[in-house]
């Protein structure tokens, strides 16, 4: 890329930020939790559909999806459509009912008797999630991206730093409604130009995939894929449930409406999005990068788009990127900074004075935290199977407090904790002793399911055997 197009890219991101501005603006703030992390509750269901669909979809997907180059990981977006409907029709009507800011309050309320444990456990593993996994694993991705685009020509730690310090100033200076808002202006951008890569990289192969092996053109996994057919009806469905409908990044941006109906469109509509746009441009073009380069792993986006893309569009569509990056990393930030700001610090350092200077202070430590981390995935010979399987660390573990806390009666705080902490040991010994070794072969979709059964299990055991207590909420289902 020359100096024009860089120029191009940087005014196109600084259009974005005035017409979020634009809209922010006259925006009254008291400083409520409310109106630091959930916008007031005032934006539409456009902006609800904007910030789901962004804060899920960034270089993670477009570079990592891409960069198994075959079709089947697109069963992840397509399986995400039902967990959103499971979110719109099932969760956010709780969500509303209870007044959450975070997911974890739910659970507190649940759980009566046991005041913050069970909701400062929960919130730990998401912060932990956040902090050294989702944020630096989403900046070196669309930095790596933005140095193979720009030609090798921009060091990548730099591009990282770029994308983390406009990422925290949406965070810092607007809150989760610049954030929401930006993410729904960058979302037109962002799919249009990745629609329009599909389109240039179908032509110039002839929209012929012929000599492309079977295998990555095949929508049924062998038990050696990284998605296995089988698995779509076992730890598939809860990976999606917990994802889309019990983890604080997405469940946020729901919570951003003004009311349940309004919320649920919003969701509704992320999911269309969700079925009919994602699939195609978070696979085809690893497929088609497949038949032009070869197996090129994680550079094939890259590769491929510099490869395909006229002059003339290459800083449109860096700009594009980057502000896919900017709003899925300032999107966790503000959700990152809501659990510690609403769990933590009132019970750790005291009642928070000040939401709009914490939120700064907080985004500022988590962001020079995950800039520090981000050589550490330059390692990774796949980004988004790594992600996938660090997920099951936590995932897992609290979908198991949700199940305990919402289907079963009676159960204490405590013996939820139980099954936490059961179901993150677990799976810390199959990824990193069990699995490495070979001493167990099960693949890791399939042990999310013996994580989550036995950590459920493991709850329920521990409150027959310490009494248990019924929670002033107990059966909220119901």
């Amino acid at each position: 890329m020359n100096g024009v197009q860089i120029a191009v890219a940087l005014g196109i991101l600084a259009l974005i930020a005035l017409a979020t501005w634009a809209k922010v603006r006259t925006t009254r703030h008291d400083g409520s939790e409310r109106d630091v992390y959930l916008a007031g509750g005032g934006l539409s269901w456009l902006y609800v559909a904007g910030a789901i669909t962004l804060t899920n979809l960034s270089t993670d997907q477009l570079v990592g999806m891409n960069g198994n180059q075959m079709l089947l990981l697109a069963w992840w977006e397509i399986s995400g459509f039902f967990g959103l409907l499971i979110l719109a029709f099932v969760f956010v009507p709780i969500y509303y009912r209870n007044g959450c800011t975070t997911v974890t309050q739910l659970l507190e309320r649940r759980y009566a008797g046991e005041t913050a444990e069970v909701r400062l456990l929960i919130s730990a593993l998401f912060l932990f999630g956040n902090v050294l996994i989702y944020v630096p694993a989403g900046l070196y991705s669309g930095a790596l991206f933005l140095n193979a685009l720009f030609g090798g020509g921009i060091p990548l730690i730099a591009l990282a730093a770029f994308l983390a310090a406009v990422s925290a100033a949406y965070t810092i200076l607007g809150g989760l409604r610049a954030v929401a808002v930006m993410d729904t202006y960058s979302g037109f951008g962002v799919l249009g130009v990745a629609l329009l890569i599909v389109l240039l990289a179908l032509s110039a192969i002839g929209w012929d995939l012929s000599g492309v092996p079977a295998e990555r053109l095949t929508f049924i996994g062998d038990a050696n894929s990284p998605i296995p057919f089988h698995t779509l009806f076992t730890g598939m469905v809860f990976i999606q449930i917990y994802y889309w409908s019990t983890n604080q990044n997405i469940t946020q941006k729901a919570m951003i409406a003004p009311n349940v109906r309004e919320a649920q469109k919003g969701v509704l509509a992320a999911a269309v999005v969700r079925i009919l746009i994602i699939p195609v441009i978070v696979t085809l073009p690893g497929v088609v990068a497949y038949k032009l380069l070869g197996p090129v792993g994680d550079k094939a986006y890259g590769l491929l788009v510099a490869r395909i893309l006229p002059a003339w569009l290459a800083g449109a569509f860096a700009a594009m990127i980057a502000a896919a990056v900017i709003a899925h990393t300032a999107a966790i930030l503000n959700a990152t900074v809501a659990l510690y700001a609403v769990d933590f610090h009132p019970r750790i350092v005291g009642e928070v004075r000040d939401q709009w200077r914490l939120s700064g202070v907080a985004t500022l430590v988590v962001t020079a935290i995950a800039l520090v981390l981000v050589p550490v995935y330059a390692g990774a010979n796949s980004i988004i199977n790594l992600l996938q399987q660090l997920n099951g660390l936590s995932s897992m573990p609290i979908l198991s407090a949700f199940i305990v806390g919402l289907v079963f009666r009676g159960v204490s705080g405590r013996a939820a904790m139980v099954g936490v902490i059961w179901g993150v040991l677990l799976y810390a010994l199959f990824q990193f002793v069990l699995a490495p070794g070979g001493w167990v072969t099960l693949h890791y979709i399939d042990f999310m399911v013996v994580v989550l059964a036995s950590s459920v299990a493991a709850a329920l055991i521990a409150n027959r055997i310490g009494g248990g207590e019924r929670g002033i909420d107990a059966g909220i289902f119901t």
